[in-house]
């Protein structure tokens, strides 16, 4: 049996930065990240080589979709917002390069925490 169930109408739920290429939305429990960039130099004015850099696991929330569904159909609301900082898994995500930028995918429950 087909289950048929109402778009949802565009909400707050649907948000993104103004720094976010028009027509970009996460669907379903999507959330769009762009990473921080790692420091090039340490704190005493050396200058890292990209291998020495380290991998930094922060992001920042750019677009959020609107929620996953339930097996009834209810939506399931998300844990972050446009503009939070969260913490990363090491691996995962998928990679969206829209000209020289890079941005990542991931799903709402893939994230380890959200910075205060």
């Amino acid at each position: 049996m087909l289950r048929r169930f109402a778009a949802p109408a565009r909400s707050a739920a649907v948000r993104a930065f103004a720094g976010v290429p028009r027509g970009l939305t996460p669907l379903g429990d999507r959330v769009l990240i762009q990473r921080l960039e790692a420091k090039a130099t340490t704190t005493g004015g050396v200058i890292l080589p990209d291998a020495g850099m380290p991998k930094v696991n922060e992001g920042t929330v750019l677009a959020v979709g609107p929620g996953g569904r339930t097996q009834d159909g209810t939506i399931v609301p998300m844990d972050v917002e446009v503009g939070d900082r969260v913490l990363l898994p090491e691996f995962g995500g998928a990679l969206v390069k829209l000209g020289d930028d890079e941005y990542f995918l991931f799903r709402n429950s893939d994230f380890l925490g959200k910075f205060e």
